[in-house]
C-alpha cells in the first residue's frame, strides 16, 4: 500500500476561521477527514502534520524519505519564500504534489511566485479544500503508472 505524507504549512490550522472567503469554511480536521476518507477509497494510506514552523516541514520532508511513496503538501506562505524547503523538497527524492486553496496568481503580486512550483511534479490551486483532493487523485495516479518525477 502506497504511503502519502501530507504537510500543511504555516497558518493552515486556523482554517474554516482565517479568511474564510479566501480559504473556505472547511477547517483543517475536515481537509484531513476528507483526505483520508478519499484516500481508503484509493486503497493508500495518508499521514497528515501541520506546522507553522519552516524547520519542521522541513524536517518531516527527509524523514519521508524511505517511508513515503509521496508527498502532498501545502507550504502556505512559505511557498512565496523558502528556497530551504524546496532544497528540502528535492532532496527527499520523492514525488511531491504542491497545493494551494486558493489561486495564488489571481491574488497579490508577492504571491505569484513558486520557490517549491519547480521541485513538483505538479500543482493544484484554486479549488479550494478541493485541491487537496485532486492532488492526492493526481500523485495516486502518478505512483500507480509507476512514472517518475
Amino acid at each position: 500500500m502506497h504511503r502519502i505524507l501530507v504537510l500543511h504549512g504555516p497558518n493552515l490550522n486556523a482554517l474554516g476561521t482565517r479568511e474564510p472567503l479566501t480559504y473556505g469554511h472547511a477547517s483543517l480536521d475536515e481537509v484531513n477527514r476528507r483526505l483520508e476518507g478519499l484516500a481508503g477509497e484509493l486503497g493508500v494510506e495518508v499521514e497528515c502534520q501541520q506546522s507553522n514552523h519552516e524547520g519542521v516541514l522541513i524536517d518531516a520532508l527527509y524523514r519521508a524519505r524511505g517511508r513515503a511513496h509521496g508527498i502532498l503538501i501545502n507550504p502556505g506562505a512559505l511557498t512565496h519564500t523558502s528556497v530551504a524547503l524546496r532544497d528540502a523538497t528535492l532532496a527527499a527524492g520523492i514525488p511531491v504534489v504542491e497545493v494551494h486553496l486558493s489561486n495564488p496568481n489571481a491574488r497579490e503580486s508577492f504571491r505569484q511566485h513558486s520557490f517549491l512550483s519547480g521541485a513538483a511534479l505538479g500543482v493544484v490551486q484554486g479549488f479550494g479544500a478541493d485541491s487537496y483532493l485532486l492532488g492526492l487523485r493526481a500523485l495516486v495516479g502518478h505512483l500507480a503508472d509507476g512514472d517518475r518525477p
